[in-house]
């Protein structure tokens, strides 16, 4: 169990401004993004996420943030000593909030791409991924190339919209955007669209849990594995180095693996 005392998430922008002024001479990160310590020396990031997307960040019954994504980042907290403070802010807001240092690191399955890395800077992979393809389990849908001319649902800006776009085109009526995965599987069942694709982790996570939806997943060889990155700010080496510093120690003693359930270089 993670030591409390070190590590907390907050579920709200408003939660995390309430405790920060409480704290007596508690740090605040700078609007240069820069890491910043406590009157003890300890270092404390903020970091914005989706909490939307099982099983890497999503809200228990408690309301706290859990997942893949905060047992990563609070394992590299317990290695090196670092504090998180952890906000649920939305997928688009999360980009923005980064630009504008309102945050000093992204969480939320974020996959490393070349037009992302023009914008912001990743640590190293913590995890290797690829899309699925989601139907009903009468479905004749097999293969990517069976919903050229179907109408897919997908969640906005992801790997799955992009890969969506790259089939039918960017302009494609059939192509509908959604908030998150679980939204766009839900129009799925609805019969709204006819597939959804998105992150294998996302869809096999849903249909798991929710076996009375008689859903099936398709994996398709055109689909390209991907990498997620925990993500800052464009020059914000501080911040970077030290997650990646935390990301290879959990990757040599093996804890990176046992909260991810598989081996990354």
């Amino acid at each position: 169990m993670l030591k409390k005392k070190k590590l907390f998430s907050l579920i709200t922008p408003i939660a995390a401004a309430s405790i920060i002024l409480a704290a007596c001479g508690a740090s605040e990160t700078g609007t240069n993004g820069s890491a910043s310590e406590d009157g003890e020396g300890t270092t404390t990031l903020k970091v914005g996420t989706d909490a939307a997307y099982a099983p890497f960040e999503s809200f228990d019954d408690k309301g706290n943030i859990v997942g893949i994504d905060v047992d990563v980042v609070n394992a590299i907290g317990e290695e090196l000593g670092v504090e998180f403070e952890i906000n649920n802010v939305g997928w688009d807001p999360l980009f923005q909030q980064l630009i504008n240092s309102e945050v000093d690191l992204g969480i939320s399955a974020i996959t490393i791409t070349e037009e992302r890395q023009e914008t912001y800077d990743f640590t190293e992979p913590y995890y290797e991924a690829t899309q699925l393809i989601v139907t009903k389990e009468e479905s004749d849908i097999e293969s990517l190339q069976d919903i050229a001319d179907k109408k897919i649902g997908v969640q906005m800006n992801t790997t799955g919209h992009f890969a969506a776009q790259d089939l039918q085109g960017k302009t494609s009526a059939n192509i509908k955007p959604y908030e998150t995965t679980p939204v766009a599987i839900q129009e799925l069942i609805n019969g709204t669209v006819d597939a959804v694709i998105g992150d294998n982790a996302v869809i096999i996570e849903y249909i798991k849990n929710n076996p009375e939806s008689k859903l099936k997943s398709i994996e398709d060889d055109s689909f390209e594995k991907e990498y997620y990155g925990l993500m800052v700010k464009k020059g914000n080496k501080e911040v970077l180095d030290i997650l990646n510093e935390g990301i290879q120690k959990l990757k040599e003693s093996g804890k990176l693996a046992e909260i991810t359930g598989q081996e990354i270089e």
